[in-house]
């Protein structure tokens, strides 16, 4: 109950001597002015100022309806309170936050991870690029120079397109700082694109089949060294020229074994719907012994080890390329991507229709050439992926003769 009554309303207003203020509880104040206008206010405070919000006039708004609203302005003025401590709270952690690593992860926070499907994608390049060169660097110390410098290392690691990703992700990082008070001047903002990757060409990198053939010897040969699940994770990508992330965040209730079905679920699909792989008989065999070793995770590639800043349940995308990486193979340079595009490639090269295998891809056929997927029937698709699967083999245990010249016919696998 407010502390004020109609009663003491009515004798003020009557008696018609000025009142400053006098309070029913939680800021509704009445007032009374020396020329008899008696109002209704609401009396509050943010980041410790006092505010004031007229509310109307008495007896126009009676106090039970003066409580009401001032009830309903107290919703309103708590949300711009909690607005304006979130605010203050960002602040504090821009001036607490002193080199380049506090700075990323308050950006990768507050940016990346609630704006981005997969924020792991540019956590990788912060991770192994940018940090260990800049992390320990004051906010306001880093020099344009400096980073051309780091941006050139990457890209003489022939890695164009990540010293171009490296570029827009210290652009926006550095921006975020800088709208924070964190850095003064930002220093990668006038750095242009040929001063990291340049213009990016499209990739045609498609391993050969002799130089499929060298790869799977390798692995094999490495044994523990390069590990039994980036074996498997490797010939299942040829096997079913699925994109990388498509395949390391599988479930095993996305499998259907009793038919050898692979369902996709669309958030998983680049195209945004769902699509389904037929399962070869080697492709079951290989998921089986997976299943085996994922020892009851509902991920086909669990996360072998733990973490505080583990991002997700299943092996990171970045376990398969680090281990191809350093495994003694002696190929041409070449990324997980470039598996599928090779798949793309040993299909044409076994014979399998042009639509057919764009359908496996999950392409959409270009032209008029979607009327006529209606007769690329599951049967179709999974006599060619069991064709793949076989070749694979094949070339695995040296029954098909592997051709030296690369498969690369310009074909996208994207």
């Amino acid at each position: 109950m407010g502390k004020l009554s109609d009663v003491q309303l009515k004798a003020w207003v009557r008696d018609g001597a000025r009142i400053a203020g006098k309070s029913d509880g939680d800021g509704l104040t009445f007032t009374l002015s020396a020329q008899g206008t008696a109002t209704w206010t609401l009396r509050y405070r943010i980041a410790g100022r006092a505010r004031e919000l007229t509310l109307g006039r008495y007896p126009d708004l009676s106090l039970g309806d003066a409580r009401k609203l001032a009830a309903a302005k107290r919703v309103d003025v708590q949300q711009v309170i909690d607005v304006a401590a979130i605010k203050q709270q960002k602040k504090a952690e821009a001036k607490q936050a002193a080199n380049v690593q506090q700075l990323a992860d308050l950006w990768l926070d507050n940016t990346v991870r609630r704006r981005h499907q997969h924020p792991e994608v540019t956590e990788r390049v912060f991770k192994r690029d940018i940090l260990p060169a800049l992390g320990k660097c004051d906010t306001k110390s880093v020099t344009t120079p400096e980073i051309t410098r780091l941006l050139a290392k990457i890209n003489a690691s022939g890695r164009p397109s990540i010293a171009n990703d490296a570029l827009r992700h210290m652009k926006a990082m550095f921006a975020y700082g800088e709208a924070l008070g964190m850095v003064d001047r930002n220093p990668a903002e006038r750095i242009k694109l040929e001063h990291a990757g340049g213009q990016e060409k499209s990739r045609t990198r498609a391993l050969s089949t002799a130089e499929i053939a060298k790869l799977l010897k390798a692995m094999r040969e490495a044994g523990t060294k390069f590990g039994r699940d980036n074996e498997l994770a490797v010939k299942l990508l040829l096997a079913l020229a699925c994109r990388k992330m498509e395949l390391f965040a599988s479930k095993w209730d996305e499998f259907d074994f009793s038919n050898n079905l692979w369902r996709i679920p669309a958030t998983r699909v680049k195209t945004g719907e769902a699509r389904e792989l037929a399962l070869a008989p080697q492709v079951v065999e290989w998921l089986q012994e997976l299943k085996i070793r994922a020892c009851g995770s509902d991920y086909v590639f669990p996360a072998r080890r733990e973490s505080k800043q583990k991002r997700f349940a299943h092996v990171s995308p970045d376990t398969t390329w680090r281990a191809l990486h350093e495994l003694p193979h002696g190929l041409e340079a070449f990324t997980v991507h470039d598996l599928r595009r090779t798949s793309r490639s040993l299909m044409a090269d076994i014979g399998v229709p042009f639509d057919v295998a764009e359908k496996i891809l999950g392409h959409k056929l270009p032209g008029v050439a979607h009327v006529y997927d209606r007769g690329n029937s599951r049967e179709q698709q999974r006599s060619a992926l069991n064709r793949l699967a076989q070749t694979l083999m094949e070339l695995e245990t040296g029954r098909m003769q592997p051709k030296v010249v690369s498969l690369s016919r310009g074909s996208h696998a994207a």
